[in-house]
């Protein structure tokens, strides 16, 4: 338990974040799933689930719920994926 009035508010502080970065982050990796099912299943909203799965992970790593390498290796493996399909197709 916190004994000084900061160390208190700090606790209050750190779980409102807590609950914030894990509701981002549980968006991102739903997003990423729903990307590489539509990706498996050639679905034809494709594009439009790529583009915003990138655009949460940009805004996540704006942010800082996740670090800018994380964003980037998530982005660049989903669009691998996007592009091995698009060229099986």
């Amino acid at each position: 338990m916190p004994n000084t009035k900061s160390a208190k508010k700090e606790l209050r502080k750190s779980k409102k974040l807590a609950i914030y970065n894990k509701k981002i982050k549980t968006n991102i990796k739903d997003l990423i799933k729903k990307s590489r099912k539509a990706i498996d299943a050639k679905d034809g909203k494709l594009k439009e689930i790529v583009e915003k799965t990138t655009k949460a992970l940009d805004k996540a790593a704006k942010k800082g719920v996740i670090k800018k390498n994380a964003r980037n290796r998530k982005k660049s493996r989903l669009q691998l994926a996007l592009n091995k399909q698009q060229k099986t197709s």
